[in-house]
Parts: structure tokens; C-alpha cells; sequence
């Protein structure tokens, strides 16, 4: 079918905003009838795309999806009937096939009764030669501490094509463990007010996020590829276990598939059984693929503990080195696993004998080499409590002797990071690696032993709080200095704001910018700035 649309159409939109495209400013209240949490829209090709909405009626609902090349549905083409599952929380998703490469979609449901939900606007993925590309970049979006005005400024970015969300799109914790209950911005509240643990809880801390106006709209105006990264479960996730789980909280494995089955009913991502493959891939034309894995509990092993390894150690130095060379350096410890790695390796062989121009790895977790700068030490608040001075002073000890600030990220599995950065070198791929989870904003040269690798362009986060946070004393701009001075890899870092990131792709180059948001304590799409990075086809190094 064809169903281009003109831009003029796009113009008439406005801004995008909930009123232009039909949602009521008072929707998606939880515990609400009808259609409850707006539409979305994800996993587009070049020939389909996945529509998701939630309607809550008595029991299934079967519902109509429409798709059209015209906002005023003209040219109507009834794309199938789907049914809202009340075991499933009255989720409805459908995959819209026999569309157009390169083309823009505006997309609905109707109920029994004629009752529409909001139009969406999508798209699909471009094929053959293509000029421009431009992604997305959001992640680590904690509702507590403040409004989602990245999401809300991405919405009216016209550049965009596609959303990417590197996870942590929301948060396990009670209300008043992360945000405090003084870090907390009145009338953000989160439900239950307990640990998400229970499918229940799961599935009503979701709703109570996609409540948010400003996270509805980006789901609205623009096709979005995920993966979770470790709060969608809970703090610090790993295969087996996790930070922020006990045994009081029953069985990891049964908490991880509740966890799993909730993410997959509220995002519009395919739905499948717990344990299949869970990486993917989008190709972007001849210009870039697009690989999406998973790195949090498929395969991760426990992040190694440099404060268990010095408990009760009387010899600091050696305890250090011994924790260097035997843990932390062990060569079984897996970050996204055999399995997931050969997959990797082979399609990204595959992309580049294509001749396709870009290699894009987004993934969760920073992949560049981080130490704390000697200087550090000076860096918190005199007021600080001691456990804070301390860890400090032992970063920077851990830091003479190469270990690194954050064993929670590729830096706690260096040789697992060796081993994934060999694969885009054996394929001599022009890699682009997209992270998040670390609430700053990094552009790094990525490199083994053998030389360049690629180059990483970090997200910083919608609203939880960086680095900055937790060193008190410092000037961002002085730590920001510091922290490229002490690590080689790092080309430029900001430790001061919330926002998200674009990342342009033409055949000759990709620029990455990360936009900042002036404030999110209140509701305001004002920037305060941007900053930007540019690689060049065939270096593999951030330019300038």
C-alpha cells in the first residue's frame, strides 16, 4: 500500500501535542474504563510496525486498528482486528504488515461501541540508499524526581525518526527510598507506594508511569525500539540474583519472568516465551543496522565487590592488587554471553559485507573505561558522612592501580568487554556503541589491545540524578575536566544535567547531541544548551 505523507500534513500537526492528536488532557487516569494509557508504536521495518494500546472493558475486548498515509484517516485501511486480554491487563497489540519502506503512518483503535483511541503517528524504516537518519536517545526516567521534559522536547524534535530507550524506564524502589521523600517533587507520586515485587505491582507502577502525559506523548508521535536495562526488575540485576532482592522477596527467577512479562505487555515490543532470544536487529537502508541486546539477566554474572574483597583486609595495597588480578580480571565472567555474542558477531559480519555504512550496538551499560581521578578525594562536601569520604579515598587508591569507578558496568568485566569490541574489529565495522544507566552524558573512544574499536556516545538521563549528585564539593565543569584528563578514552563528558540525546547518521559521518533540559522540577521543554560530537566514517574516533 501506498501511503506517503505530505510534509504540509505533518506541519498541520502542530506540535504534536496530546490535543492535536486527540487525547483528552484528563486521560489515561488509572483504574480507568475504556481506552486508558494512550498508543504506541515499536519494532518497525520496512515493511510493518507493531501498534499498541489498553483498553479495559468487561473481560476481552475485541478491538480495530486503522492505519492511514493522512491524519484525517482518509484513505483508511482497516489493519486488523486485535483483542484487549484482561490476563494480559487489557493490552491489544497487533504487527501492521504490507506497508511502504521510508513512509509515515497516523494509526488508531475503535472499540465495539465506536469509541477511538488517540490517532499515533509512526513510520517505517527506509530501504536501499539513504541520505539521513536521525535516532532518539532516552533513558533512566525515575517519575519522582521530576518531570519527563526530555520526553516532552523529543516529542517536538521534527529531526526524529525513531526513538531508542536504553532502559531503566522506571523504578522498583517505595516511594521515598530513590527519589527521599525530600528529593521527592510534589504530585509525582508512583503506586503501590511499596517495592514493585508481585505481577500486580509490576503492572500498576506501569500505570502509573504511562500516566504521565509527557511519556504518552512520546510513545504517540514516534516509533520507539527497547530493551530494559536492571530497575524494570530491580536494582543491579544480574542472571541470578540482583542488589535490591532478598530472599523475604520470594524466588529471583519467578520475580525476573513476572518482571519480563509485565515490561513486554506495557511496551509495544513483540511478545514471546521467557528465555527466547531476546536481541534483535533494524536495518536503516544501506546506511546503518541497528542491534539491539540484552545485557542485565540473561547471561551477567554478579558484579564483583571491591568492598567485600578489603573487608577486614589489614594490607589495603595488596588486597587491592589481589582483587585486580584474580577477580576482577577473571576471564569467565560474562556480561551478555556466549550465545548472545556469536549472534552479534555474525550479524554485524553480515551488516558490513552488506555494505551498509553504520554499525549501531545499543545496549544498557557504559562500555569505556572510567577511573576516579586522584583529585577526588577533594570533591565531597566537608559536611559529607564518612562512608562517602571513604569510598572516595579508596576509588582513588583503586585507581593507581588501574581499577575502575563502577564494577556495575563493562568496566566490572573487562575481559568480556575485550571479547565483544574484538567482534566490530574481526568485522571492521564502523561501530557506534549507545549506552545509558549512568545518568551522564560521555563520548568515548572505545579500544582492546589491538587498537580503535569504535566510539560510544553515552545518554544522560530524563531525571535521575549523575554523578554530580553524590560529589557534592565539585564543580561539574572541574570534575567533567578531570575525569578526561584521568581516563584517555574519554573525549568529553558533562556531570550536570537531565535531557536526552540525537544521533545523526549520513554516510560520511554520525554526530551525536545530547540536549539539555534547563530544569525538571518544573514543566518546562526550555534548554539550557547542547553539546555535540562527531565521528567520521572509517576512523572510529570522536573528531576534535
Amino acid at each position: 500500500m501506498t501511503m506517503n505523507i505530505d510534509r504540509r500534513q505533518l506541519m498541520a500537526l502542530g506540535t504534536f501535542g496530546l490535543g492535536a492528536l486527540g487525547m483528552p488532557a484528563s486521560a489515561a487516569l488509572i483504574g480507568a474504563k475504556g481506552f486508558t494509557h494512550g498508543i504506541a508504536s515499536g519494532e518497525p521495518s520496512q515493511q510493518s510496525v507493531l501498534l499498541w494500546t489498553r483498553y479495559v472493558g468487561s473481560g476481552n475486548v475485541k478491538l480495530t486498528a486503522e492505519i492511514s498515509g493522512n491524519p484525517d484517516f482518509a484513505g483508511t485501511v482497516i489493519a486488523g482486528e486485535v483483542e484487549a486480554l484482561a490476563d494480559r491487563d487489557h493490552i491489544a497489540k497487533i504487527t501492521v504488515q504490507g506497508l511502504d519502506p521510508n513512509h509515515w503512518y497516523f494509526y488508531r483503535f475503535i472499540a465495539p461501541d465506536g469509541s477511538k483511541s488517540a490517532v499515533g503517528r509512526t513510520r517505517t524504516l527506509p530501504e536501499g540508499p539513504t541520505p539521513k537518519f536521525t535516532v532518539g536517545v532516552v533513558g533512566c526516567s525515575n517519575l519522582p524526581f521530576g518531570y519527563f521534559n526530555a520526553y516532552a522536547h523529543a516529542a517536538q524534535n521534527r529531526e526524529l525518526d525513531l526513538m531508542v530507550h536504553t532502559g531503566d524506564y522506571l523504578y522498583e524502589y517505595p516511594v521515598g527510598t530513590y527519589p527521599s521523600k525530600e528529593q521527592m517533587l510534589a504530585g509525582r507520586m508512583i503506586q503501590p507506594s511499596h517495592e514493585m515485587v508481585q505481577l500486580a505491582d509490576y503492572r500498576l507502577r506501569y500505570a502509573a508511569y504511562r500516566s504521565d502525559p509527557d511519556l504518552q506523548r512520546i510513545h504517540q508521535v514516534l516509533p520507539m525500539i527497547a530493551m530494559w536495562d536492571d530497575h524494570e526488575f530491580a536494582n543491579d540485576a544480574y542472571i541470578d540474583g540482583a542488589e535490591n532482592h532478598d530472599s523475604s522477596e520470594g524466588d529471583w527467577e519467578a520475580r525476573k519472568r513476572v518482571a519480563e512479562r509485565v515490561y513486554r505487555e506495557w511496551m509495544p515490543v513483540t511478545d514471546m516465551e521467557y528465555g527466547s532470544p531476546r536481541w534483535s536487529e533494524y536495518q536503516i537502508g544501506d546506511l546503518a543496522t541497528i542491534f539491539m541486546t540484552e545485557s542485565r539477566i540473561g547471561a551477567r554474572n554478579e558484579p564483583v565487590d571491591l568492598a567485600a574483597a578489603l573487608k577486614g583486609q589489614q594490607d589495603i595495597q595488596k588486597a587491592l592488587e589481589t582483587f585486580r588480578d584474580d577477580v576482577w580480571q577473571d576471564s569467565a565472567r560474562e556480561m551478555i554471553g556466549s550465545e548472545q555474542q556469536s549472534w552479534l558477531a555474525s550479524a554485524m559480519q553480515e551488516s558490513k559485507a552488506s555494505g551498509t555504512k553504520w554499525q549501531v550496538w545499543s545496549q544498557q551499560c557504559v562500555m569505556g573505561e572510567l577511573k576516579l581521578p586522584q583529585e577526588a578525594i577533594n570533591w565531597v562536601a566537608d559536611d559529607a558522612p564518612a562512608f562517602a569520604k571513604q569510598r572516595l579515598a579508596v576509588g582513588a587508591m583503586a585507581a593507581r592501580i588501574g581499577l575502575p569507578i563502577n564494577f556495575d558496568s563493562w568496566d566490572g568485566y573487562p575481559q568480556a568487554r575485550e571479547r565483544a569490541l574484538s567482534i566490530a574489529q574481526q568485522a571492521d565495522a564502523d561501530l557506534i556503541v549507545l549506552s545509558g544507566d549512568s545518568h551522564n552524558a560521555w563520548a568515548f573512544d572505545l579500544a582492546t589491545d589491538d587498537g580503535a574499536a569504535g566510539v560510544e556516545f553515552g545518554g544522560h538521563s530524563v531525571t535521575s540524578p549523575g554523578i554530580e549528585s553524590y560529589l557534592t564539593g565539585a564543580n561539574p565543569d572541574v570534575a567533567a575536566k578531570a575525569l578526561t584528563e584521568t581516563n584517555s578514552q574519554l573525549q568529553w563528558t558533562d556531570t550536570a544535567h537531565r535531557g536526552y540525546m540525537t544521533v545523526t547518521l549520513t554516510p560520511e559521518k554520525a554526530v551525536s547531541t545530547w540536549h539539555f533540559l534547563d530544569t525538571i522540577r518544573t514543566k518546562s521543554i526550555a534548554l539550557t544548551g547542547s553539546k555535540s560530537r562527531t565521528v567520521l566514517r572509517g576512523t572510529n574516533r570522536i573528531q576534535g
